[in-house]
């Protein structure tokens, strides 16, 4: 075996762990910058649901007229997996999906709100292109008002202007509609987010001489559009319903998803304090290209969603577009003009045509925050649920189990810390300080990790999470072991402390990378292989794994490195857990200087010539 060599640099290795470590800070200190008041929150470890509180909510299925059981169960298990997928890809992580029965799905989110949640997963995210038939101003039972006539146009105006629209790519680059005035029909079929056209005020109400207010809906009379073009059922509903009442589709069409999200039929809907009734659905959602959603950033900080038609949509949504402009010009002020998006019965966006969209790509548009932009693209692109979901229930969960249990896993933690540092100390002596420390550097990075991970990745630590991480300790522990038995063989083969160093650095690292390679490829495939809690504990063995690997390198190997060129280790003292004699190495030594075996001579009777023999033990004889 070649000669190890000695011109290792630790102070670089010391170097880049030291910078490791000011990096991980500064990615945890940087929303700290704009918001200086909030700095001690950044160091916060976000909590899974057994650790924490949470919402569970419980959706049930409304399958179609006729569906078999068996359709049911796999429409189940497909429905199961896309909801999976969302709450994962919205980075909601330790959520639970599971089914109940023939026909529940229970969504567990630690931290969020229930209607997040519903929003997130119990969409079905098939969306409902409609032509705008009728629009009316809703009357509550507390106002009473004569409705300004269609040709006025002041619902069209402001409903142009504060919509969130859906335009094609190209007819974004045209003129906006210029602020506090009406939009031309020239002017681009998406108005400006950031443009604060003023809408014509909305008629007032006018009391009546007694001092009563009349409970009066607006009626099909009353609005604007084409009321012939509206079914016997549909003027019914539309007079029927009050948008004022936040329950308002539930008691239009009661609990059945399938009344209000059939494509064959019109419907009635409310949005923005309007209500319309809506023509038949021209382009769905399944017309869209998979994945081809996406949130980007405008110029004016606002966001918006770019939707990509595949062929059939592109080719349906170009029919329908050229009609209603060959048809009325691109006005603003006519509602059969419009179109809405429907989204699970209800309109998430409402616009007017300024120009026939053919190329197959479009953009809903409006005041998106970034959240709100990505929850749709979420939605979207992780596909369309095979049924329809209704709320059955919804529930806070406590984590009062979960917090004493934590606690007991915590102190059981600090206890086999403990009895790792007396018996490094009692065991390796002096080299136990070194021992400690790599311990306290895993920690720190570590912990730097998971709290960026929880900030920027929305990582959530559960209990199992938490066992992870207190078996890293072992690990850890594992790793300095091997490096010290291999040094300490070397010293009890008389060789000097720094080239014992070399030596049984390179006989331990190999064993160092084997062992942690096995732990990081179980955990590994625990992970895939894996759900929920015994994810979360697979994510922190892996990720300690790696941990281990930068301490070892990048600390303790470069540590005892120093440590070797100073009296107290490189002398061999008693106490620094080098020390020869107590290791009972083949030749003792001292320091860097080795000994030399001496010999005796004695003489050979009644000869004069003389032999130098060595002197041996009696018993040997």
């Amino acid at each position: 075996m070649p000669p190890p060599t000695t011109s290792s640099r630790p102070g670089r290795l010391l170097g880049s762990l030291a910078v490791l470590i000011v990096i991980l800070l500064l990615g945890v200190l940087a929303g700290s910058i704009a918001q200086p008041s909030h700095w001690h929150n950044r160091f916060k470890v976000h909590l899974g649901l057994d650790l924490s509180s949470g919402t569970t909510v419980t959706l049930k299925a409304v399958p179609p007229p006729g569906t078999s059981a068996t359709q049911l169960a796999s429409d189940m298990t497909t429905a199961q997996q896309i909801m999976s997928s969302r709450v994962n890809g919205a980075g909601f992580n330790g959520a639970s999906v599971t089914t109940q029965g023939t026909n529940l799905i229970n969504v567990t989110v630690p931290g969020q709100g229930s209607k997040q949640v519903i929003d997130l997963v119990g969409t079905t995210a098939l969306l409902r292109f409609r032509q705008v038939l009728l629009e009316a101003q809703n009357y509550t039972a507390t106002t009473s008002a004569k409705v300004t006539p269609a040709g006025a146009g002041s619902g069209a105006h402001s409903l142009a202007a504060s919509a969130k629209s859906l335009t094609s790519s190209t007819a974004a680059a045209k003129a906006e509609p210029k602020a506090n005035a009406s939009p031309s029909p020239s002017a681009s079929a998406t108005p400006s987010p950031s443009a604060s056209a003023s809408p014509s005020p909305s008629p007032s109400p006018s009391p009546s001489s007694s001092g009563k207010t009349s409970e009066k809906l607006s009626t099909t009379a009353d609005g604007e559009g084409d009321a012939s073009a509206l079914s016997a059922k549909t003027k019914a509903l539309f007079n029927k319903v009050n948008c004022a009442d936040s329950n308002w589709k539930t008691k239009i069409y009661g609990k059945n998803p399938n009344n209000y999200d059939n494509t064959g039929t019109q419907v009635v809907s409310c949005y923005q304090g309007l209500k319309y009734a809506l023509g038949k659905a021209i382009v769905t959602g399944s017309q869209l290209k998979l994945g081809g959603s996406s949130a980007v950033l405008q110029s004016n900080g606002s966001w918006y969603v770019d939707l990509n038609f595949n062929s059939q949509g592109t080719k349906a949504f170009a029919t329908f577009t050229s009609d209603l402009f060959s048809k009325y010009a691109g006005s603003s002020t006519q509602p059969l003009n419009y179109f809405a998006v429907v989204l699970d019965g209800a309109p998430a966006s409402v616009a007017y045509i300024s120009s026939a969209i053919t190329t197959g790509s479009g953009q809903i548009e409006g005041n998106f925050t970034e959240a709100q932009a990505n929850q749709l693209v979420n939605v979207l692109n992780y596909g369309a649920l095979p049924l329809q979901f209704s709320e059955q229930s919804e529930q806070s969960v406590s984590a009062e189990l979960g917090s004493t249990q934590l606690q007991a896993g915590l102190l059981a933690g600090a206890a086999g810390l403990f009895l790792v540092v007396v018996y490094a100390f009692l065991y390796y002596r002096g080299l136990g300080a070194v021992a400690i420390s790599s311990l306290a550097i895993s920690a720190l990075l570590t912990f730097l990790s998971v709290v960026l991970l929880s900030l920027y990745e929305k990582f959530a630590l559960s209990l199992a999470g938490v066992a992870g991480l207190i078996v890293a300790i072992g690990i850890t522990a594992d790793s300095f072991v091997v490096f010290f038995e291999r040094l300490r063989d070397e010293v009890r083969e008389g060789k000097s402390l720094r080239t014992a160093v070399e030596r049984g650095w390179q006989r331990a690292r190999r064993t160092i990378l084997v062992s942690d390679s096995v732990s990081f490829i179980a955990a590994a495939v625990l992970y895939k292989f894996a759900v929920t809690d015994v994810q979360n504990f697979a994510f922190t063995l892996g990720l300690t794994t790696l941990v281990d690997v930068i301490v070892v390198f990048l600390f303790t190997k470069p540590m005892i490195t120093l440590l070797a060129r100073t009296k107290f280790y490189g002398g061999g003292h008693r106490l620094s857990g080098l020390d020869p004699a107590r290791l009972g190495a083949r030749s003792p030594w001292r320091g860097t200087r080795r000994p030399v075996r001496r010999t005796q001579t004695r003489e050979a009777p009644g000869a004069n010539a003389t032999a130098a023999q060595p002197r041996t033990n009696p018993k040997e004889a």
